[in-house]
């Protein structure tokens, strides 16, 4: 009895696009550490807001009458996304490198032999990831502190101008640091070297402008990725300051270039 000769290219089936942001969907979800990053990610969005909006609530009665004047209600309600930028990423380089380190980069370059389309899918499954779990974070952890600043009457509107795009914009801005650390980490290929690096452009840098001259520092700071992407946190801005949109702008072009830079090296170099 002859057997018939079934070519392996058709068992396997034809490598497409959903196929592998499907692919890399389990993998984000079957990770432990993908799991906890995210998890601390979002209790620090939701919980710093909530625990500094209590402090400042509870001193209320002994700030003077122009620091009650001055205060902004809608910076509580942001710190813990500046927080939280850090769990995000850290994750966002592990994403990638990850499987450097452990060798499974193979195997998904081996069922994957163009490798573009697994950085594509990386990057938009992480970024969708990000961007569901940060926006109702964020949202919670506004009217929650607001509802907190209230007692005092210092709590600031919804309707303010400016908030909801701010409070919606920590969210956009968490996203797009996915997607750039994303791209840190397929250019270093490195777990350490990648987080260095991130740490490096967004809490080294932007401290290290204060010893140029003023002038200088006031032109360049505001351009730096980590300024240019909180621009859209602010609700009142200055001569040295991006406007909200153009900001936020030129961050996820810093994040384009990154990934544009990983995806040139991701084919050019050997696994």
């Amino acid at each position: 009895m002859s057997t018939l000769a079934v070519p392996a290219s058709a068992l396997r089936g034809r490598v497409t696009q959903l196929r592998v942001v499907h692919s890399e969907w389990t993998k984000l979800r079957s990770v432990r550490s993908t799991r906890w990053s995210l998890l601390v990610a979002t209790v620090l969005t939701i919980g710093f807001p909530i625990l500094a909006s209590t402090v400042i609530s509870s001193h209320w009665g002994s700030r003077s009458p122009h620091e009650r004047a001055t205060f902004n209600g809608l910076d509580p309600a942001l710190i813990g996304s500046q927080i939280a930028q850090l769990a995000i990423g850290i994750l966002g380089v592990l994403v990638i490198t990850a499987e450097y380190s452990t060798g499974m980069i193979r195997a998904t370059f081996t069922a994957v032999p163009k490798r573009l389309p697994v950085l594509w899918a990386k990057a938009s499954v992480f970024a969708v990831v990000t961007f569901a779990l940060m926006l109702p974070s964020v949202l919670v952890a506004f009217f929650a502190s607001q509802s907190i600043l209230s007692r005092h009457h210092a709590n600031i509107a919804w309707s303010h101008p400016g908030v909801a795009r701010a409070v919606i914009g920590a969210a956009l801005y968490l996203t797009v640091i996915a997607v750039m650390t994303l791209g840190i980490g397929t250019i270093v290929r490195n777990t350490a070297g990648g987080i260095a690096t991130f740490a490096a452009i967004f809490f080294v840098l932007p401290p290290l402008m204060d010893v140029l001259p003023a002038s200088w520092n006031n032109a360049i700071s505001p351009y730096l990725p980590g300024n240019a992407g909180r621009a859209i946190l602010s609700i009142t801005h200055d001569a040295n300051s991006l406007s909200p949109w153009a900001g936020l702008a030129l961050f996820c072009g810093y994040a384009l270039a990154a990934l544009g830079v990983a995806a040139v090296l991701l084919v050019r170099r050997d696994t």
